[in-house]
């Protein structure tokens, strides 16, 4: 869920005309009242924030809820123009920063990035699990639903990753096939290295495949066998009634 609060009505038209000309794919919030409440409330949800307001309004009604940058979602502020864009909140682990540059090319406004350049180039890997003979449908648009949560598009992901007994899936290789992706898959005893990563843990999902939770983990453990590095998860576990997905990435310097 993204919500784009404005506060004025110069914002409001701001606001809308992201909507309607399909820059964001969120809902218009129009002084909505309490204010502090509603907006602490998404932000705990989990809800991506574009403000079109004053930083400081911003600053002062979250820092109450704050809670750490591996776990608070991404927060922009536009002036009323839309001229500036500040990724304010979760610049490099939410991909704040990544989603401010997305959206100033689309408005061609200025992207104002104040985290320290990091040098270094992500790699987006797609982990996914599912029901036996799980239809394509249901794989397909639980996919494309986590692309645009995430704010990414097929060109970034390098590849998609699940364990081991999903290895002959069929849809699961009808859909790298169709997306033209490398499927990978992975033991659970490799998979259970990234545990401590993981934002979700199933108990009965241990008990079935030996891992705590198949997305999460291969996205994760997708993520560093191609870049060596730490990774960490750019969107913890969605779900429908019959298929998980889970993105993850890591970095690589560049010279």
């Amino acid at each position: 869920m993204i919500r784009i609060i404005a506060l004025t009505e110069q914002g409001l038209l701001l606001a809308n005309k992201l909507v309607n000309e399909d820059l964001v794919d969120g809902r218009v919030w129009f002084k909505p009242q309490p204010f502090k409440k509603q907006v602490q409330e998404a932000f705990l949800k989990g809800e991506r924030l574009i403000f079109i307001c004053a930083t400081g309004i911003v600053v002062r009604t979250l820092a109450p809820v704050l809670q750490s940058k591996f776990r608070d979602p991404p927060v922009l502020v536009m002036d009323e123009q839309g001229e500036f864009i500040i990724p304010l909140l979760s610049g490099h682990e939410g991909g704040a920063n990544d989603w401010a540059e997305a959206l100033s090319g689309k408005l061609h406004s200025k992207c104002v990035i104040t985290t320290a350049k990091p040098y270094t180039k992500p790699v987006y890997t797609v982990g996914m699990g599912c029901e036996r003979n799980c239809p394509l449908d249901y794989l397909e648009s639980l996919f494309l639903d986590c692309l645009s949560q995430a704010n990414l598009t097929i060109d970034q992901i390098d590849s998609i990753h699940s364990i081991s007994i999903k290895a002959n899936e069929v849809n699961l290789i009808h859909l790298c096939e169709k997306l033209q992706k490398p499927f990978i898959t992975w033991d659970a005893l490799s998979l259970r290295k990234v545990e401590p990563l993981l934002d979700s843990r199933s108990d009965y999902v241990f008990s079935v495949v030996g891992v705590y939770g198949v997305a999460e983990s291969a996205a994760l453990y997708g993520a560093q066998q191609l870049k060596g590095t730490t990774p960490e998860l750019m969107l913890k576990k969605q779900k429908n009634s019959k298929a998980t997905c889970a993105i993850a990435r890591s970095f690589s310097a560049t010279r």
